[in-house]
């Protein structure tokens, strides 16, 4: 562990390192244990990634986790022609495994001990009491692989289990809420956010294959997006397509286009990320874990401001398509095998393709105000707090950001976004209340007060965005400090002179 990886935990004293480092050498013996589980991948397979990579100067992790991706498309497609039922539930756990040992290696086993641990909780514990254990299980489970991660690899960009691990912490979290619901609704309690949830309610504990099937499906094993066990199962027994004597619900419609559109558009995404990041670096290319980021170089610094900001925010741009990237991709490989298919309404009218639909790209990019943008961006992981944090603890904001916090890590970046968002936030309800009001009916978004709002929000939120990419507290206040702070001290500004300003009368109701 090098002094770069332990900055962050300088400040703890020489016996709580000691403790640490004893405590992870005794994890790491269990590699050895683990490392016959790693069967999946054949060793001909790994050298020909290992070639490929030579062949386009991709790094090997980067190659995999983006292969593995892309093998989503010829497994769903597999998966499309299966015969409803367990053959289904084995293919989509199998083929998850797979995915995972291909990708991360031993570090799969974390997700296989979590589903089994949590699958022994369901199956000896009242669900009253699952529905905060477990959560406080795997969000600990995450937070441990967060901080870990931290402790050896301090602002290092290798690929580990983390990022799978956050979405199987969704999926058990849900599927907690899920069992209690069906619990609280059965009893006849009159318990609104259960209401609310009904629909995704389980009755039943799912068998060991159909639970392992969910956890490790292979379309979302590795970026999600994660989704209910309700849904997961309909796509596996087409229960949205047909009822019980297999007669349609309604036309079924080809699952083509929402394929093809999705798999377009994750290609272009990626060749933005690789063009666009090429040219707009915004960590250094060589070193980035330890040497100063090309945006804080005093080289760069020199620069007039207008050509900094614009080039950090082109950067954070084609940062973004590395997550547009993954999940469009997972949006095509679910719908290729219906699972995205959102079923018939009552008339027999196809609902559409939602259900897998995790980023609106030109709505997150054009977004007016930051409410709408926060909508469009990973929806799915809005929805999990929604539903299962926010109406939960009574419209708790602190619990929802606080489990969004803990849930993406611990790097000091992250925080600073977290503590800066609010300020936006509130920034923008005292303009809706005390100057929107004055554009009546000309505030749509294309029309010039929406266009304005669409640039503001941008400028601003590119300037509040930088820590997550920048991890590090000091480079991330050296980099608003670059900016003069004037994301933070606009804000401030306006909220002061709106507590001034008059809300404008409103119109009476003719009688």
């Amino acid at each position: 562990n090098n002094q770069q990886s332990r900055r962050m935990f300088d400040t703890l004293p020489p016996v709580a390192v000691e403790f640490l480092d004893s405590a992870l050498a005794w994890v790491y013996s269990f590699q050895s244990t683990f490392e016959p589980t790693v069967v999946l991948v054949p060793a001909i397979l790994r050298d020909q990634v290992v070639n490929l990579s030579e062949a386009i100067g991709f790094d090997v992790p980067t190659l995999n986790i983006t292969l593995g991706l892309f093998m989503c498309y010829p497994l769903g497609a597999i998966m499309n022609v299966l015969p409803y039922g367990p053959i289904r539930h084995f293919f989509s756990f199998f083929f998850g495994v797979f995915l995972l040992q291909f990708v991360v290696g031993v570090q799969w086993i974390h997700q296989m001990i979590t589903s089994l641990f949590v699958y022994f909780m369901f199956m000896i514990l009242p669900r009253k009491l699952n529905k905060w254990l477990v959560p406080i299980f795997v969000m600990s489970y995450c937070v441990l692989g967060h901080l870990h991660r931290q402790y050896v690899n301090y602002l290092g960009w290798d690929l580990d289990f983390t990022s799978g691990q956050m979405v199987i912490t969704q999926k058990l979290f849900m599927m907690a809420y899920n069992l209690y619901d069906a619990e609280v609704l059965a009893s006849g309690k009159d318990s609104r956010a259960s209401k609310k949830c009904e629909q995704y309610s389980l009755n039943e504990l799912p068998n060991i294959l159909e639970y392992l099937g969910y956890t490790f499906n292979f379309s979302t094993v590795l970026s999600g997006p994660a989704f209910e066990f309700s849904v997961y199962k309909q796509g596996c027994e087409g229960t949205h397509m047909y009822d019980k004597n297999g007669k349609p619900l309604g036309k079924i419609p080809s699952q083509f286009m929402p394929t093809l559109i999705p798999f377009l558009k994750c290609i272009g995404t990626m060749i933005v990320y690789v063009v666009v990041g090429g040219a707009f670096p915004l960590l250094d290319t060589v070193d980035p874990q330890h040497n100063t980021p090309t945006i804080l170089t005093d080289a760069f610094l020199a620069k007039p401001w207008l050509y900094r900001y614009g080039y950090q925010w082109m950067g954070l741009i084609a940062i973004r398509m590395k997550y547009y990237f993954a999940w469009i991709n997972a949006e095509g490989a679910i719908n290729i095998w219906y699972a995205g298919f959102d079923g018939f309404d009552d008339k027999g009218n196809a609902l559409g393709w939602t259900t897998a639909n995790n980023m609106n790209v030109l709505g997150f990019e054009t977004a007016p105000d930051i409410q709408t943008l926060s909508k469009e961006w990973n929806k799915k992981t809005s929805v999990w707090l929604t539903r299962y944090v926010y109406i939960r603890t009574n419209g708790s904001l602190l619990a929802v950001y606080g489990t969004s916090a803990f849930w993406h890590g611990f790097y000091p970046g992250y925080y600073m976004f977290f503590l800066s968002v609010p300020l936006l936030t509130m920034c923008e309800r005292v303009l809706k209340k005390k100057v929107s009001p004055y554009f009546g009916n000309n505030k749509a978004k294309w029309a010039p007060y929406g266009i304005l709002g669409i640039i503001v929000t941008s400028v601003f939120i590119e300037y509040m965005v930088i820590p997550f990419v920048l991890l590090a507290r000091d480079r991330s206040f050296a980099c608003y400090k670059a900016h003069y702070f004037f994301g933070h001290i606009i804000p401030v500004l306006v909220l002061i002179l709106g507590s001034f300003l008059p809300s404008p009368k409103k119109d009476k109701k003719k009688e």
